[in-house]
Order: C-alpha cells, then structure tokens, then sequence
C-alpha cells in the first residue's frame, strides 16, 4: 500500500500574508512619469483593506492629526512641479501606504489614519486612482475607532475620485446601514450590485433593508398621526 501524503496545514503568518498580499504588492502599481493623466486616474483599483481584516482589543493611544489634506493648497503647490517631482512624491506616498497598512494589521489604527493622512497630503492630485485607496483605507481605519461619520466622508471621497470603486460603495453602505441611514444604505447595496452582480453582501442588504425601511416608515407615519 502506497504511503500518503498529508497536506501542509499554513500557519496563521501565512494565511495573514496571503489575505493581505494584494495590499503590498499590487497597490501603487509603479508607473514611468511619462503616463498621461488618464492613464493614472482610469486604472485598476486593485483591492484595499476590508474593515474587518484585523480584529484586535489592544487600545491605539497615539493622539489622532488633523486628517484635513486640503486639495485646493496642494493643487497650489503642484503647479510649479515637474512631472519627475510629482511622481517622486507619489512614491514617498506609497511608502507611507505600506506603513499605514502594517500599522493597520498591527491595529495601530490612529497611526494609520495619521500615516494615511500624510500620504494623501504628499500624493499628487492627478494620481487619483491612488489617493481613493488612500481614502478608502483611512476609512477602514476609522471604522475601527469608531469615527464612522468621519469613516463616511473618506469612503465619499474615494467614490467621487473614482465611481466604479466597489469597495468603496459597500464599505459605505455598511457604515449607512449602522448609522441608521437605511436609504442611503440600500442605494450603495443597490450600486454594489450593478457593478458586481454575485457580491454577497450586497445581496443581503438589498434583501434585508427594504422590510426595515417600510417598518421605520410606518412607524413615523403612525407617530404623525398621533396613533
């Protein structure tokens, strides 16, 4: 009888590093200067950190910066740069990326917003792909301090610098959903489904909501009318 081999059970570094590998390496994808605008802000958004990819009960006590990146004084100055100087300060922005993610899965979550911040203060506006990740992972990270309107304005941000970012819509939806703004929810599970038909979560919530929106409704209209 031919001995059997058993599989190779991977540790939990491993597993850690295969959920996250997109994070480090396809994020950012180096490209030459020589790109033209369109090619920067139309690309593959390659996938971002899911709120839920690190659980932790250690307590951040890193004080939170100003998370204000002031998009009309970095158009200021961006005018006199050159396109070598802004793709040197987009690169200086990915390093501050990888930094934000390991501090994220270190859940050092208020460095990450902090090192988030920087690298949207330092990443050049024509390179709009990149600062919507930078948006949506902020946001991820505000999530898990608890900052969900603020979690909310980030995950607009990175719809409005790119409206097909699937993450982007769901992560809001969620954070509708759990700050009771059922409406709002069920419209970003509705554009979650239209850009990815089979997404799970997406199908819950556009199930889920509409009996709790028509349950809230009527419950208005029944404290309206004095019933």
């Amino acid at each position: 009888m031919s001995e059997q081999t058993s599989d190779k059970v991977p540790t939990n570094e491993e597993i850690i590093e295969e959920l996250t590998k997109d994070l480090e390496e396809a994020q950012f994808r180096t490209e030459t200067p020589q790109k033209s605008e369109a090619d920067h802000s139309t690309g593959h958004i390659p996938e971002d950190f899911d709120a839920s990819d690190a659980e932790s009960n250690k307590v951040d006590e890193t004080p939170i910066v100003s998370d204000d990146s002031d998009e009309e004084a970095l158009k200021n100055q961006e005018l006199d740069l050159t396109d070598e100087e802004k793709e040197a300060k987009r690169q200086q922005a990915v390093t501050l990326k990888k930094r934000g993610n390991d501090e994220f899965k270190s859940s050092k979550y208020l460095e990450s917003i902090n090192t988030y911040t920087e690298a949207l203060r330092l990443c050049p506006l024509k390179y709009s792909s990149d600062r919507a990740i930078l948006y949506a992972n902020r946001a991820a990270s505000k999530i898990k301090v608890e900052r969900k309107a603020s979690a909310i304005e980030d995950c607009t941000k990175a719809i409005t610098l790119n409206d097909q970012y699937v993450r982007a819509y769901l992560r809001r939806a969620k954070l509708y959903e759990e700050t009771e703004k059922l409406d709002e929810s069920l419209e970003d599970y509705k554009k979650v489904l239209e850009l990815d038909p089979g997404n799970k979560d997406a199908l819950s919530g556009n199930y889920r909501l509409p009996p709790l929106i028509n349950e809230r409704n009527e419950k208005l209209k029944t404290e309206m009318l004095g019933l």
